[in-house]
């Protein structure tokens, strides 16, 4: 039975010089018609949890979702999955300071723009926004990490910062960090609580 991870294993081996044999072959297997194109793994986990949270099976729809390590590499994907390669439908994520590499890579690779939605600064930030600092804080509290926070916010550098700025900036400064709070975050929201970017996307699906 093929499997997304099987999927986004041989992607990821054609992205770094392999063949694309496989890749092609578990899309048919999956029935994929679109492959969601995100920065990183905390993109990925937040992505998931919202779908999950409104009771979405994406794979069952033929939606695929990827991590590409960084920005830097959306030209290579986008040529990969989209109309040059597999021919799936893109869509996906960046962060406003990103968006002409999304551009550029989409426009090469003969792809619309208009499955992509753009974060103000990144997922951390809106984040940050949909819930509210409060909100944020009690589940670093409740996840055990409030020594970790007080001794961030006592950082020379965190002076002057918004308590917005400082979350925002306190949820990528451990490896693992940011993918276990984009989860934790988005399955924090309420219902009727809106994450503007993610939930654009996910209705675009």
């Amino acid at each position: 039975m093929a499997d997304i991870r099987g999927f986004r294993d041989a992607v990821g081996r054609w992205a770094a010089g392999g063949s694309g044999g496989a890749a092609g072959e578990l899309a048919g297997r999956l029935g994929l018609r679109t492959a969601v194109l995100l920065e990183g793994p905390s993109d990925l986990a937040a992505v998931e949890a919202l779908a999950a949270w409104g009771g979405r099976d994406l794979v069952a729809e033929g939606v695929c979702v990827m991590s590409i390590g960084g920005a830097m590499s959306v030209g290579r994907y986008a040529g990969l999955l989209g109309p040059p390669g597999l021919g799936l439908r893109l869509a996906g994520l960046c962060d406003e300071g990103e968006r002409r590499f999304y551009d550029r890579a989409l426009e090469r690779a003969g792809a619309p723009r208009q499955g992509f939605f753009v974060c103000v600064a990144d997922l951390e930030d809106e984040l940050v926004r949909a819930l509210g600092p409060a909100r944020v804080e009690e589940i670093i509290r409740a996840e055990g990490d409030a020594r970790a926070w007080q001794t961030f916010q006592r950082q020379p550098a965190q002076h002057g910062r918004s308590r917005h700025q400082q979350l925002r900036r306190f949820l990528g400064t451990k490896k693992g960090r940011k993918i276990r709070y984009g989860r934790l975050l988005v399955e924090a929201l309420g219902r009727g609580e809106t994450l503007a970017p993610l939930d654009d996307l996910l209705a675009s699906l």
